[in-house]
């Protein structure tokens, strides 16, 4: 089974997606993933990449499926199936993910702005283990500091308000028409992601697909 996750950044893709591939073994393809990975390691796709994502940009199609496309060759995926999370963002890539791969369900998930930039600027981050923490919704012991190491924590660039905000736009103006398009070809089940857990939501998923 092929799934592709939709929705706006901060609504919790990822952490579901994590859920799912501990649950039932559906391998989570994070796009944000690969790319910070490279911008930290500093490879060359990392260096070409880093300035527009931390623009709240969308990184080219094309570097985007030749990532996508080595991950649909390994032995878990073709075993198991996945969960693709970052990917596609617009309807050009819709067509393009259609040569690689079918997609069985994508999850729409619906979240308010409001909700979207509390959690994502609230973020932070350890740097040498990337746990991450929530000042709201999971403060680490000691302000500002890794709850195991006691180094600093940080704030992304990509988690400061005014780049969530213009990721929202982003988000709004490339993303949103390609759930319509997925909507007509009778693939789409929405979820409501304004009050439900990650576990929760899992769980919702799992039962709106007969998992």
């Amino acid at each position: 089974m092929k799934i592709v996750f939709v929705g706006p950044p901060g609504a919790g893709k990822g952490s579901v997606a994590d859920i799912l591939e501990e649950l039932v073994g559906l391998v989570h393809i994070s796009t944000g993933e690969i790319f910070r990975e490279n911008i930290n390691n500093k490879t060359p796709l990392g260096l070409k990449v880093s300035n527009t994502i931390s623009k709240g940009e969308l990184v080219d199609d094309i570097t985007t499926i030749t990532l996508l496309r080595e991950k649909f060759k390994t032995r878990d995926v073709i075993k198991n199936g996945c969960v693709i999370d970052g990917f596609p963002r617009n309807c050009a890539q819709v067509d393009l993910l259609r040569y690689f791969v079918t997609i069985d369900y994508v999850i729409n998930f619906n979240i308010s702005d409001n909700e979207l930039i509390k959690r994502i600027s609230g973020r932070r981050i350890a740097p040498s283990s990337g746990r991450t923490y929530h000042i709201l919704y999971n403060p680490p012991k000691v302000e500002n500091k890794d709850d195991i190491t006691g180094e600093d924590l940080i704030q992304r660039e990509d988690d400061k308000e005014e780049s969530v905000v213009r990721r929202l736009e982003v988000y709004k103006e490339k993303t949103l028409p390609l759930i319509d398009k997925y909507r007509a070809m009778k693939l789409v089940v929405d979820i409501d992601d304004n009050s439900m857990s990650p576990s929760e939501i899992a769980s919702v998923i799992l039962e709106k697909i007969g998992y």
